[in-house]
Order: structure tokens, then sequence, then C-alpha cells
């Protein structure tokens, strides 16, 4: 059953999942290195703007999402 839970976890599981890429590991190797997001004239691309949000979500969500993941542990382990 869908729920306000079920949505409150799948967005913590995604922060979770898009704090954890490391650029020279895993996102260099289809070319969105930290390289890849630098252009030094005119508008930035689509793909700039993405690895933008990704180092902003890592940078500002770092210590929330640990808090966050505490509570969540506890209400699983309460609630089921």
């Amino acid at each position: 059953m869908f729920t306000l839970w079920t949505l409150i976890e799948s967005s913590l599981l995604c922060l979770n999942a898009v704090c954890i890429l490391h650029e020279e590991r895993f996102l260099a190797k289809f070319g969105w290195g930290r390289q890849a997001g630098q252009q030094d004239f005119g508008a930035p691309t689509a793909k700039d703007q993405v690895l933008n949000l990704i180092r902003s979500i890592r940078t500002v969500a770092k210590i929330p999402l640990i808090f966050l993941n505490v509570i969540a542990i506890i209400f699983k382990l309460l609630l089921g």
C-alpha cells in the first residue's frame, strides 16, 4: 500500500543514493566527473546543472541525512 511513510522513505533512499555517488570512481566512468562540468563560456548545459545539483545535495544534505536515517531506523524498529 502506498502511504505517506513510503513516500518519505523512498525520498530518503534517493537522497542517500545521491550522497554516496563518488565522482572519481563512479561518475567519471560515464564522463560526468569533475572536469566534465567545467565550461569557460556560455550558458551551463543540462549536464552541468545536474552535476551542480548532485554536488549541492551532497554538500547540504550530509549532516541532516545522518539524523533522518537514525529516525527512520528507529521508526522501522519500533513500528515494523
